[in-house]
């Protein structure tokens, strides 16, 4: 069974590990000196390594597929501030030696408290047509089991078991404490929103080895699918509002904030426009923890900046380890 995980090659530099792993990428390419490679993701609970097998990848091909369990053998090392690890063998490992619960990561929090705060929410709207139809995506048995266990992400924020409900009822905490600055904006809507925003995510994301992105997901996007999603309920929840209906869609459309980052619509009431900016701090804050946690296991100091973040487009620090090693 497994006894390494990706956390702990920092304790393991230049050793020879053997251990088990979700295989989240493979691919073949060419040396430049002639020949063939692997160049592959492992992963587990813990986070994921590049690798490189180099030689005797015949079996490894032919037995070895993206999203299975495999066992291999290879020494860790690192390499531009990361810790990655060079493999001599791999194999597809058997299912009675694996326990899936090693290899994806979970959210450190209860869910079915979380889920009982989410309703608890949704209990208190005063809309009662915006009450029913968060409900019935709450009630609805797919969705509701799914909305439970899935990733909010692949890799960028809450890419963990239950990190779509951590992240969706984080975010309906935010809007409770922002909106009352704000009289131009129905908290109802604005939760709302904040809900449902991502519920395509259900279907766009697959999290059973490894996450990835469904056939659906990479074709149509949780954006569009929420939005099909949305006139599903409605179309059984009629008769229901036509503007409550075209208000709700707009923030699903919207929530991105911009055409560049796959927006089909910007922003254009109170409502989407808070939800937007909330929404992008929220994962924002995330992706910066995830960073901050990836730099102390890869050993820098607290008076360096992290390694560049391509979701952000730049390097952050973590203020509070700053400040205390003054």
């Amino acid at each position: 069974m497994k006894d390494f995980y990706v956390a702990d090659a920092v304790k393991l530099e230049n050793k020879v590990v053997t251990t088990y792993f979700a295989l989240s990428s493979i691919q073949v390419r060419e040396k430049k000196q002639g020949g063939q490679y692997l160049a592959l993701v492992l992963t587990d609970k813990t986070g994921s390594l590049e690798a490189k097998m180099w030689d005797d990848i015949g079996e490894a091909m032919t037995t070895c597929s993206e999203g299975c369990y495999v066992k291999a053998q290879g020494q860790i090392s690192k390499y531009q501030g990361k810790f990655q690890i060079t493999l001599t063998k791999m194999r597809s490992a058997a299912e009675s030696e694996i326990d899936p619960a090693d290899y994806l990561p979970a959210t450190r929090f209860n869910v079915d408290e979380m889920w009982s705060e989410l309703r608890g929410c949704v209990d208190a709207f005063h809309n009662t047509h915006l009450r029913r139809l968060v409900f019935a995506f709450l009630d609805d048995a797919e969705i509701g089991a799914a909305f439970r266990e899935a990733p909010a992400a692949k890799t960028l924020h809450h890419a963990w078991l239950g990190g779509l409900l951590e992240h969706v009822l984080t975010l309906v905490r935010v809007c409770l404490a922002t909106a009352p600055f704000y009289p131009e904006v129905n908290a109802d809507l604005l939760v709302t929103g904040a809900i449902l925003h991502d519920i395509g995510k259900t279907r766009e994301l697959s999290w059973k080895n490894s996450f990835g992105y469904t056939l659906e997901g990479q074709m149509i996007g949780h954006i569009s699918i929420a939005q099909g999603m949305l006139m599903e309920k409605v179309q059984q929840l009629q008769p229901f509002p036509e503007r409550l209906r075209v208000l709700v869609e707009h923030m699903i459309l919207s929530h991105h904030g911009k055409y560049e980052f796959g927006s089909p619509k910007l922003p254009m009431t109170p409502e989407a426009i808070l939800l937007s900016a909330l929404d992008d701090v929220e994962a924002k804050m995330q992706a910066m923890r995830n960073e901050f946690a990836k730099a102390t296991a890869n050993g820098k100091a607290a008076d360096e900046m992290t390694d560049w973040v391509r979701s952000m487009d730049r390097p952050v620090l973590n203020t509070i380890a700053y400040l205390k090693h003054e």
